[in-house]
């Protein structure tokens, strides 16, 4: 049918034009506006707040401040669009609204005040400011800077990061096998923590000072921490970071301790979690400064251990776990006004919920239910949620300390998605995997009408040990498919969080056998429950160990499939033990170094099972993905070519584990639906 005006009109009962409704589709997704970072006044009446708006034209993104009141409210824009502006944080007096902003040609911190003017810059250091935090007091800062740590000066950085002149040659000489890391080389510079006072005018000193003492690591850490990896003492005389120390065992170490560091620079910093070998993070001081929360993993070397919520005297004794009896891996820290409660997000059962946990009991109560918890603010009136479900992107909500019914604060895509209708979905679960529940969840098509069947997008989510449940992904994200008209299953097999530790302990050195079963019999169990579902035009896809997973399947259950797509999959397990960064992730799940334990990574190896490959596939890889590196989809590639398998490959030479830039996840999301529809095609 002829599109008028772009839109197909109908009339509605009042005899105006409506849009007639559509499915979710790759240029929705990557045009959303999305919100992030809330961030409660002081008095509890207003909420600043970071949205992200995409330009598919120009293919990028710009970030900018806004503001809602609590009460309610049209939102207001706080800062333009010319720069990318983030990380809001208030001033303990509710004056002004700090943020780090690319306005001046590079990532400085600046302030806005709130009763009206110009943004005024408070820092102006040579070097990018990666994270900030405001003292308690609001006249000092702490903030992270990448430098080489043997210079005492920022300009003695600036001066070793510029070519000399005449000086021709490329090449780059390391000492340690952590060369690259995620997207990016090294080039010897650490992000290192600096302390510096505010003036009366809110100025900073010229040379702030390093508290972080010169140590041999990142803080945060790289690449995704972030300033909830370090926290001012209330008194404002001390910092707290976390930081991994480890040298040339980086790329095979967990091993993240908390340190407390005077603010005048002189002392090293005192190490105060030595006695824990595995990871400590996310420092919360209680009110009256006695009481350093945190953190901590139990398991050196494994990167998905619980989370434990810690409780330490700062003055000297014995951690203490504060809920030792609550089976979830804790995240997001913060401490209620009253000091009473510690709130933390957690995956939990296919969603990832806000809880409040008693610093006395232990005791744990779900305060935010539904869907995902991307971020949140807590004050004395109450919580601001910034919440995102499979049928709607993240807006920001309130929940009132006093109890009563929950408002929204924002709605910032309703214009957009006026005409677009989501494909409903319904959590399912099944006996799997040593008769233990699995659950899953089923999206069904845009446009269903009972008693139809339709194909099926079976997605196998990476991690391993993440979850693949109610939020709204802005890669992998149902609805895209859904819009397409098909319909949508997912499985949290074992490995994945949110249903208990040794759920998840459970696929390390199992990857091709126990999630497979979960895979298999949650399959047959959705086709059983929704009779909606074709079994006999199916395609399976998933990235990361997703991809594993492809792969592997590709070889050992591929009787189902019409087809395949793999994004960054790993297709040999003994070559991604060498050729990966973060060493410590494969030697965990294959339980040792590939010539300690060599038979730990062929037992699943897909590599070894090519001669069983018969069905299409779709292989995509990132040339800058350094946890996967590209060449793992190059081989696969070949492999499917030479042996006459119809295959395609899609290439990113600018991309990374993921695919970020909008118009390349537009044509990823094209590519895949493409190959999915020849495939399951009537």
């Amino acid at each position: 049918m002829r599109r008028v005006l772009t839109l197909a009109l109908g009339v509605s009962l009042a005899g105006a034009a409506v849009a007639e409704p559509r499915g979710f589709t790759a240029t929705d997704l990557v045009q959303l506006d999305r919100v992030g970072s809330p961030a409660l006044s002081p008095d509890g009446k207003t909420v600043a707040y970071t949205l992200r708006e995409a330009d598919l034209v120009a293919n990028k993104a710009r970030t900018g401040l806004w503001r809602v009141p609590v009460a309610g409210g049209a939102p207001q824009r706080l800062t333009g669009t010319s720069s990318t502006d983030v990380e809001p944080q208030w001033s303990a007096d509710g004056q002004w609204l700090y943020f780090l902003s690319t306005r001046s040609s590079s990532m400085q911190v600046w302030r806005l005040p709130m009763a009206g003017g110009e943004a005024q810059q408070v820092t102006d250091y040579p070097l990018d400011i990666g994270s900030y935090k405001l003292s308690p007091s609001g006249k000092a800062l702490a903030l992270s800077m990448d430098v080489f740590v043997g210079c005492d000066t920022l300009e003695c950085t600036t001066a070793k990061l510029q070519k000399q002149p005449g000086d021709k040659t490329s090449g780059m000489v390391y000492d340690g096998v952590f060369m690259r890391h995620w997207d990016t080389w090294s080039d010897g510079r650490r992000s290192q923590l600096f302390y510096t006072p505010l003036d009366a005018y809110g100025q900073t000193a010229d040379e702030p000072i390093r508290i972080s003492g010169g140590l041999d690591g990142d803080v945060p850490s790289k690449p995704f921490g972030d300033a909830s990896e370090y926290a001012f003492a209330p008194d404002g005389k001390s910092v707290v970071f976390s930081m991994r120390v480890a040298g040339r065992e980086e790329a095979w170490s967990t091993n993240f301790d908390l340190y407390r560091a005077g603010l005048d620079g002189k002392a090293a910093p005192k190490n105060l979690t030595e006695a824990n070998k595995a990871w400590d993070t996310a420092p919360v001081f209680s009110a009256d400064g006695k009481s350093l929360y945190y953190l901590a993993m139990k398991r050196p070397g494994f990167e998905a251990d619980r989370f434990a919520i810690m409780a330490m005297p700062v003055g000297g004794g014995t951690p203490r776990e504060i809920a030792p009896d609550w089976d979830r891996s804790a995240g997001g820290m913060s401490l209620s006004p009253d000091g009473k409660l510690l709130y933390v997000t957690a995956d939990d059962l296919g969603q990832h919920p806000l809880f409040a946990v008693s610093i006395a009991d232990g005791s744990v109560k779900r305060v935010a239910d539904r869907g995902t918890i991307a971020g949140y603010s807590v004050g004395k009136a109450g919580i601001v949620l910034a919440r995102d479900t499979l049928t709607a992107a993240a807006d920001l909500y309130f929940e009132p300390a006093t109890g009563g019914a929950e408002r929204q604060l924002t709605d910032v895509n309703k214009a957009r998605l006026a005409d677009v209708r989501f494909g409903d979905y319904q959590q399912f679960s099944f006996s799997g995997w040593n008769d233990e529940t699995v659950h899953g969840y089923v999206v069904k098509p845009w446009n269903y009408q009972k008693g139809r069947k339709y194909p099926v997008a079976f997605i196998i989510h990476g991690g391993p040990q993440g979850s693949m449940g109610d939020h709204f992904h802005y890669r992998w994200n149902p609805q895209t498919y859904a819009g397409q008209g098909m319909a949508v299953v997912f499985i949290d097999f074992h490995g994945s969080s949110g249903y208990g530790q040794a759920f998840t302990d459970a696929i390390s050195q199992h990857w091709g056998d126990r999630p497979l079963e979960d895979l298999q019999k949650g399959w047959a169990a959705a086709q059983t429950q929704f009779d909606f579902l074709d079994g006999d035009r199916a395609c399976a896809l998933g990235a990361s160990y997703g991809g594993y997973m492809t792969y592997w399947i590709a070889g050992v259950w591929n009787q189902p499939w019409k087809c395949f797509v793999d994004h960054d999959g790993v297709f040999d397990n003994r070559m991604m033990g060498y050729a990966t960064e973060e060493l410590w992730f494969s030697e965990w799940e294959n339980g040792g170094t590939p010539y300690d334990n060599p038979e730990g990574y062929e037992k699943f190896n897909p590599i070894n099972h090519v001669k069983d490959w018969r069905v299409p596939m779709l292989v995509i890889h990132g040339e800058l993905d350094y946890r996967i590196p590209s060449s793992q989809g190059m081989a696969a590639f070949t492999a499917l070519q030479r042996k006459g398998i119809p295959s395609q490959f899609l290439y990113f030479p600018d991309e990374n584990h993921w695919v970020l830039k909008p118009q390349n996840s537009v044509q990823w999301h094209e590519s895949v639906n493409a190959w999915l529809k020849r495939w399951t095609a009537d």
